[in-house]
């Protein structure tokens, strides 16, 4: 079979972790869960947010922020990337800010080379509070303001994928405005509390509406801050349907994007070309 009679397809792996306070255990969790995902055949795999970092305080990822294209953090992504031969959605790592004592929540993307080749920093911050949990990301963490797309070629085809970080999940004109892509790429940290009433829906509800995958890399469970988190990492197909999903604790989801999927739920309803506004 030629290369044009190939089906276009790419295998694509979103890991699941309960980060700790320790950067070097999680940055050896991901490893480790990376190269199980590359073993498994994945071409593109994701990290969630905070995978490099759940600290005690909030203030802790301000200690361990980078300067963007250096840092060990960086550095260790970098080889991941290319001991492995994949391109890692590494989402998200603390980088230096304009005010400082804050830091840019930020994926960055490297290609099978460990070539830093794309970067989103999270526009919208997460701001909840109830008696027994209050969290306000606006105090450390300063928000970006460009949406982020990734174009990767693999074998030949070329795949679109929108960039965005948890939170940004609530906001549907982001991924209106990132327009046609065959797949949203989110990394989160969705707390237990919200995600058990709203992450599936809102996932979901981000595929049918854009008629593309979605994969969502999440933190899993309680974490050494006694912080909880939902979990339930997943790939959703483009008419909404889970085809993976990772309930709690550490793991990873595996799955397949395909170009004949996309067309065939683009042609028997075509909703993005009946837009008016």
């Amino acid at each position: 079979m030629s290369t044009s009679d190939c089906p276009a397809e790419l295998k694509v792996a979103s890991i699941q972790m309960v980060s700790t306070p320790d950067l070097e255990e999680n940055l050896a969790t991901a490893s480790r869960l990376v190269k199980q995902a590359s073993m498994d055949g994945a071409q593109v795999v994701v990290l969630p947010e905070y995978f490099c970092l759940m600290g005690l305080k909030d203030t802790d990822k301000v200690k361990a922020k980078e300067v963007f294209g250096s840092g060990p953090i960086q550095e260790q992504l970098s080889a991941i990337a290319k001991d492995n031969a994949v391109h890692l959605i590494a989402g998200t790592i603390p980088l230096e800010a304009k005010e400082i004592h804050k830091v840019l929540n930020s994926t960055l993307v490297f290609d099978t080379q460990g070539k830093s080749i794309g970067r989103y920093d999270k526009i919208h911050l997460f701001g909840f509070q109830t008696q027994t949990e209050r969290y306000q990301e606006s105090e450390t963490i300063e928000a970006g303001n460009v949406p982020g797309l990734i174009n990767l070629s693999v074998d030949g085809t070329e795949w679109r994928l929108g960039l965005s970080i948890c939170y940004d999940l609530r906001f549907p004109e982001l991924y209106r405005a990132l327009g046609h892509v065959d797949c949203h790429i989110i990394p989160a940290a969705f707390t237990y509390t919200t995600g058990k009433d709203h992450w599936e829906i809102l996932l979901r509800a981000r595929a049918i509406e854009n008629q593309c995958y979605v994969l969502a890399s999440a933190q899993g469970g309680k974490h050494l801050n006694q912080r909880r988190t939902w979990g339930n990492s997943m790939l959703i197909d483009p008419w909404g349907s889970i085809l993976a999903n990772f309930p709690e604790g550490e793991g990873l989801v595996a799955g397949i994007l395909s170009k004949d999927k996309l067309n065939e739920v683009r042609s028997k309803l075509p909703a993005l070309q009946h837009r008016k506004l």
